[in-house]
């Protein structure tokens, strides 16, 4: 027997709302044909009245009608409930107006695992306190420490994790999904509470409950009820050209998560050291803390199956100490969110010691039943403690298939499984259903995903698998997880295996047979499947491609945190970036964090921007640089690069850019700023700002969409020790010659002087420098330390400039400057005319070169009080320095050994962003909520 479902049916989490009365919206029957009724009330501003059973309109919800004790607001249009009746569904808390209820579309928890149209897994990163946000399973307020998707906006209590679906954003192909249009990823709730509604324009937002949906990918934001009438294709709003298309990269499915392709560090799971190991953190529905029962109630402890068993996972359940065995078990269905018939299960006893705990798991305990009376049958004991959900044995069960990957009008079929039927006989019933009669068998294949929120794990069954048997196997693991489980009828394409390992931290220079070489004395690297596809010598890193899902997992797991001569390395899988399918008008952004600049703020900056454009075109600088972006994008005709950091991590993804310049598609990509720094002076100049102080996120993308393309010299500076300018400096240690490069200013004497104490400071309690104030305040102290300090630079140092020799004045401090700006925003060349200089530019291929005669000096330019002292202007220098001098580029300070320093122009001149000085455009082709609820952040902060 087998049976289609409607035709055009969509589950609501993937875009757009289930239509009522389809299969995937009909409620769930218990034996007999009444609905199952749902778990007990959760704690809140009610107590128990009269069951109400719900609309069919509202997919899996079980409503009854409450009595009010406390102001309560409807979840569906976040409205006050007046009156003391509400409606509350006794699985996820969803309060409700009677009159809402009608409307009702959001599916509860119990059903939304069926109703996902592309499973995909969560990135839980490290627990944080979340202000006024709600869970999505309980719909509580998250008062502790909670979960939230690195990729999306989902936020869960960390006992809710097990009872959330998996349906974060679909950032990427997996080798099999190829959609001709994105769908609208609707997230419920979490809204601000000044956002409007794109259908009616009315607020949509709610500070009281989890209310109002928004896309995850375009950000429009509606109430539920109003997102039914948009189109369920998204354009992903006012930041598509910035935005990589998840159509455009390729992932291959094989043994990696999302966590381990971005390097978040997941959140430990409970039982494995996050809640506990007797799973006490798994409360009952509600959250509500478990009180002493009352007298006439026991509290038990449920398990769903032996997993749970096996991690000490349960859920507390009190009851009546005079309940029978259908209230018991409704009671434990409700607590794991198991939709499921209580007529096909049983609640068993769960021996009370460990070591029976381990035979159970293994499947040797006692099988005593809960009796009518609530009591073991053929004992004199009340009920035990601890029980297990089983499942009965089952001679026939009627089985979803999936159309996996396959274009066709159906959302899955029915066919009804006996012991006889095998993987293969389910496909030959179901080609027929979905139009594929006419093709040859042999070239589908049953596949089993099961939709774990933190994996997705696809099983390709064998042909002769008995699915009777699997289902079965299943439900004795956990019965809970034959909801999460799906069966998809796919295509058998031969996809050759294929992983795009970066491993960088090698050392520089090499042959490409000497990093072969040294990776299979590294990792063992197996020849027939894994080569060595692109080389950065220069910066010693390789990119590996592996055609082996197993030997790729073993290699980065091995790699990833290895040191190979006295160097940490750094592993990292890149996905495949499909360049020929980026839209005409696309140039999406590339974007670098540096987590450690600014505080905690490039941490949040770095999750932020995962969560407003695809997580494949955001790179956490600590895990190997500029490098692993720059290859994804080499292929990209047209990409713009946001960096996040100060004017030395600038630097670094401008000096990356450099050297890989011939092996870009597009050699001069455009750079913005976002400063997290302390002094920050190439992006003041930009326009950019004096730093970082919480802007919207989303507001600085768009500026970075408007801001205009400007030029900007780069200079190499040659650093030569080997020959020592006098004999008093015969034993100074002599350095190999070394390269370096300048975008903003290079200082030789008391700047550089005061750099390196300050940075010598922070190496060593860098805790205590995550405060741009507290940075200032410590360059402060170390200045007014070396205010008696005499240096006579000008007696050590010789300048030639275009090679002609230029006499100093008395002075502490040589500064080169290329940009109008030093020291946090000092104008230290000065705005009066000079007939014998030029008027600065940053793009004039000429440097300033200014002196400072002492810390008062410095401090009363970087008041506005004085200039430096104008000493020359030119595009070649060469400095000699007659002893070991302190000498700092771009804010990186180091000791330079008596030698000669040669600057001059480096190449080509490098393209930079500098916003707008007007606000950004905030119109599109689709009004974004958020850009109306966010501040722009201000055009020029100086």
């Amino acid at each position: 027997m087998a049976a289609a479902a409607e035709p055009g049916a969509r589950a609501w989490l993937g875009g757009g709302s289930p239509r009522p009365g389809s299969p995937a919206c009909s409620p769930v029957l218990g034996s007999g044909g009444r609905a199952r009724p749902g778990p007990g009330p959760g704690p809140g501003p009610e107590r128990a009245g009269v069951r109400a059973p719900g609309p069919a309109a509202a997919p899996g919800h079980s409503f009854r009608k409450v009595t009010l004790t406390k102001p309560t607001f409807c979840h569906l249009c976040s409205d006050f409930i007046w009156g003391l009746a509400g409606f509350l569904c006794d699985v996820c808390n969803f309060m409700s107006h009677e009159k809402c209820l009608k409307h009702v579309r959001i599916p509860c928890t119990s059903v939304a695992p069926s109703l996902v149209r592309v499973p995909v897994a969560h990135c839980f990163g490290p627990r944080g306190l979340h202000k006024r946000k709600f869970c999505a399973v309980c719909r509580k307020v998250l008062e502790a420490p909670a979960l939230h998707c690195e990729v999306c906006e989902l936020h869960l209590h960390p006992d809710c994790v097990p009872f959330a679906c998996s349906d974060c954003r679909q950032c990427h192909q997996d080798g099999h999904q190829d959609h001709d249009t994105h769908h609208h990823h609707w997230r419920e709730g979490n809204l601000p509470s000044g956002a409007r509604c794109e259908v009616c324009r009315k607020t949509c937002g709610s500070s009281d409950v989890l209310a109002g949906v928004r896309c995850e990918w375009c950000g429009v934001q509606a109430h539920s009820l109003c997102s039914a009438a948009l189109a369920p294709e998204c354009g992903f709003g006012r930041l598509r050209s910035l935005v990589l298309p998840p159509a455009c990269v390729r992932l291959l499915p094989g043994g990696f998560s999302k966590t381990q392709s971005f390097r978040i560090v997941e959140a430990a799971e409970p039982g494995e050291g996050g809640d506990g190991a007797d799973g006490s953190a798994a409360v009952g529905p509600g959250r509500e803390t478990q009180a002493t029962p009352e007298s006439g109630k026991q509290t038990l402890k449920i398990f769903d199956g032996d997993d749970a068993v096996r991690r000490s996972q349960f859920r507390l359940v009190t009851v009546s100490r005079l309940a029978g065995a259908e209230e018991v078990l409704e009671a434990a269905l409700r607590a794991h969110h198991i939709p499921e018939d209580p007529g096909h299960l049983e609640l068993c006893r769960l021996p009370p010691s460990s070591q029976a705990c381990d035979a159970w798991a293994g499947g040797k305990a006692g099988s005593a039943v809960i009796s009518e009376e609530g009591r073991s049958p053929g004992s004199g004991e009340a009920t035990p403690e601890a029980w297990v959900i089983r499942a009965l044995p089952r001679a026939q069960e009627v089985l979803k298939i999936y159309p996996g990957w396959l274009k066709v009008g159906v959302a899955y079929v029915s066919v009804r499984v006996t012991p006889k039927s095998t993987a293969r006989s389910v496909v030959l019933e179901v080609l027929p259903l979905l139009g594929r009669q006419a093709e040859s068998p042999e070239s589908f294949q049953l596949v089993e995903v099961a939709m774990g929120c933190r994996h997705v794990q696809r099983t390709m069954l064998m042909d002769e698998q008995p699915l009777l048997d699997r289902l079965q196997d299943i439900r004795q693991m956990s019965v809970r997880q034959v909801s999460q489980t799906r069966f998809y009828v796919a295509e058998s394409r031969d996809v050759a295996p294929h992983v795009s390992l970066f491993v960088g931290g090698l050392p520089p220079g090499l042959s490409p047979e000497e990093y072969s070489s040294l990776l299979h004395e590294a990792g063992a690297t197996k020849a027939t499947v894994v080569s060595v596809s692109h080389i950065y010598s220069s910066q010693g890193a390789v990119v590996l491609d592996v055609a082996c899902f197993a030997e790729a997992e073993r290699l980065y797991m091995l790699l990833k945190d290895m040191a190979v001569r006295g160097r940490l390395l750094t592993a990292l899988v890149l996905p495949d970036l499909l360049h020929a399918k980026l839209p005409p008008d696309s140039c999406p952004l590339l974007v670098f964090v540096n987590p450690k600049s600014g505080g905690l703020k490039g941490r949040d900056l770095l999750c932020s921007f995962r969560k407003l454009l695809n997580p494949h075109q955001v790179f956490d600088l600590t895990n190997g640089g500029p490098l692993p972006g720059l290859h994804l994008f080499s292929q990209v005709p047209c990409f713009r690069v946001l960096v996040c950091g100060g004017d030395g991590t600038v630097g670094w993804v401008l000096g990356a850019l450099e050297e890989t310049r011939y092996r870009l598609a597009c050699p001069e990509p455009s750079v913005a700023i976002l400063p997290l720094g302390t002094g920050n002076d190439l992006g003041r100049v930009l326009r950019w700002g004096a730093g970082y102080s919480g802007e919207d996120p989303f507001s600085v993308l768009l500026s970075v969409d408007e801001a205009d393309a400007v030029l900007m010299d780069r200079w190499t500076i040659l650093l030569d020790a080997h020959e020592a300018g006098s004999a008093e400096n015969d034993t100074a240690d002599a350095e190999p010659p070394k390269i370096v490069q300048m975008s903003n200013y290079c200082g030789i004497g008391i700047d550089a002087e005061l750099s390196l104490d300050f940075h010598q400071a922070r190496e060593e309690e860098p805790g205590k420098f995550t405060s741009r104030l507290h940075n200032k305040g410590v360059y402060v102290r170390v200045g007014l330390q070396k205010i008696s300090h005499s240096r006579s630079l000008h007696k050590q140092i010789r300048l030639q400039v275009e090679r002609q020799e230029v006499e100093l004045p008395s002075i502490e401090g040589l500064i080169f400057i290329n940009i109008p700006s030093w020291g946090s925003g000092a104008d230290l060349w000065g705005s009066d005319s000079d007939t014998r200089f030029e008027k600065p530019r940053m793009d004039d291929g000429l440097l300033e070169v200014v002196g400072v005669t002492g810390v008062v000096h410095m401090g009363q330019v970087q008041g506005g009080l004085r200039s430096g002292i104008r000493i020359a202007q030119g595009s070649y220098f060469r400095v000699t320095l007659l002893k070991a001098t302190p000498v700092q580029v771009d804010g990186e300070p180091w000791v330079q050994a008596p030698g000669h320093m040669i600057i001059s122009a480096a190449g080509p001149k490098v393209h930079m962003l500098r916003k707008a000085k007007q606000k950004p455009r905030r119109a599109g082709t689709t009004r974004d909520a958020r850009a109306d609820a966010a501040p722009a952040p201000e055009s020029d902060p100086r």
